[in-house]
């Protein structure tokens, strides 16, 4: 279902075009992620389960340079001129590259009623996958680099979007979610891939979105944010992927028994 890397490529360069971010800014809205606190602005909506990632900013130390030139980036979209509370921004302690969705929300509540035993068979699957993909590997002699390409606009949620700095960098991810989406055990527990690899950082979600935004305007500022994040932005270096549950987009975490694959 994931591209192959030319695909990929081409389709990243043309969802940071300004033209593929002049037509997402018309269609954006609120995310219920998110919801409004009559006393302290949206907060943290429930929104459990579980995914595939690199380890959180608050655990990691390799990629440090790179965050905090995210965190920084975080404060460039607060002080557009946009409603004060028209994004939320997450916590940079959670920055974090998705490699492989797993489970949410409704299904992952659905799941749990209908099986007692299914978040320790979903862990139980990850040990299997993870030992089984690292005896598969090639000898890795470079590191997984990752760069990014420019700001990427979603319906509910705002981004930076990643390119591998080459195919041999891709096609490790690319493997790895191959190993975990084809996996007979993990499909039996209704696991399922729904969506092509879009490698991106989240930076916030949508809050209100004012009936006279001017939407022209917002697409110009994100625009040049775009072009000057790509002037100056370091790499991501990929070199774990870790089993984490969430209870909601704030915070990712596990248990040190829990299955990690070091790249």
């Amino acid at each position: 279902m994931d591209d192959k890397y030319q695909t990929y490529l081409n389709r990243l360069v043309r969802m940071t075009l300004p033209e593929a971010c002049r037509t997402q800014v018309q269609h954006i809205q609120a995310s219920s992620k998110f919801q409004p606190h009559s006393e302290e602005g949206r907060q943290a909506a429930p929104f459990p389960g579980y995914t595939i990632m690199t380890p959180p900013w608050e655990e990691e130390t390799d990629n440090s340079t790179f965050y905090a030139h995210l965190q920084d980036y975080q404060q460039h979209l607060l002080r557009l001129s946009v409603n004060s509370d028209w994004i939320v921004l997450v916590p940079p302690s959670s920055f974090h590259l998705t490699l492989a969705d797993i489970i949410w929300d409704s299904a992952y509540y659905d799941a749990c009623e209908k099986n007692p035993q299914f978040e320790e068979q979903l862990r139980s699957c990850f040990v299997d996958i993870f030992q089984q993909y690292q005896q598969s590997m090639q000898q890795q002699t470079h590191p997984i680099r990752w760069e990014v390409q420019g700001l990427i606009v979603m319906p509910r949620a705002i981004g930076v979007c990643l390119v591998p700095q080459n195919e041999a960098c891709y096609e490790q991810i690319v493997n790895l979610r191959r190993a975990i989406y084809q996996n007979s055990n993990l499909m039996a527990l209704g696991i399922e891939q729904h969506y092509h690899f879009t490698g991106h950082v989240t930076l916030g979600y949508f809050g209100e979105i004012a009936p006279n935004l001017d939407r022209d305007h917002l697409t110009t500022m994100l625009s040049q944010l775009s072009q000057q994040w790509i002037e100056n932005s370091p790499e991501l270096i990929i070199h774990r992927a870790e089993l984490r549950k969430f209870d909601d987009m704030t915070r990712y975490y596990r248990k040190p028994d829990w299955p990690i694959l070091d790249f």
